[in-house]
């Protein structure tokens, strides 16, 4: 409420040790409660008479349901998720592509094989031995 510290408090206790005394300071201490007191009350009882309290209310309830209304407005949480689905959807693309360019690479080689084998079949005997050199 004071934005008061513990050092500020125990400055204050000394300064007022120092200047009242040891013997006045309980006295000092219970007045000053009292009087704490008294004014805790009459604030008190003009917030009730000019109905600030009510109104002190109202603001706090209107506080937490606009927090609320941002809480529920807050769209990063699907964002998220929308993210998180599409990264799934390209690993899961990109998993396929490899797969098919292994496949596709597979066939490549063994079509190139079968080409081979044929060329070397048509050729003959004569294609075997221009191999060789």
């Amino acid at each position: 409420m004071f934005n008061i510290g513990a050092g500020e408090i125990l400055l204050v206790l000394v300064v007022a040790f120092v200047i009242v005394g040891p013997d006045d300071l309980p006295r000092v201490a219970r007045w000053l409660g009292r009087m704490v007191r008294k004014l805790r009350t009459l604030i008190k009882d003009i917030k009730a008479e000019t109905g600030w309290d009510e109104v002190e209310k109202e603001v706090r309830e209107v506080q937490k349901d606009v927090k609320q209304t941002v809480r529920e407005m807050d769209i990063s949480a699907d964002l998220k998720d929308a993210v998180k689905d599409v990264n799934q959807e390209i690993n899961g693309i990109s998993k396929d592509m490899k797969a098919d360019f292994k496949a596709l690479d597979q066939q490549t080689k063994a079509d190139m094989k079968a080409l081979d084998d044929d060329i070397r079949a048509a050729t003959g005997p004569a294609g075997d031995a221009d191999d060789k050199q």
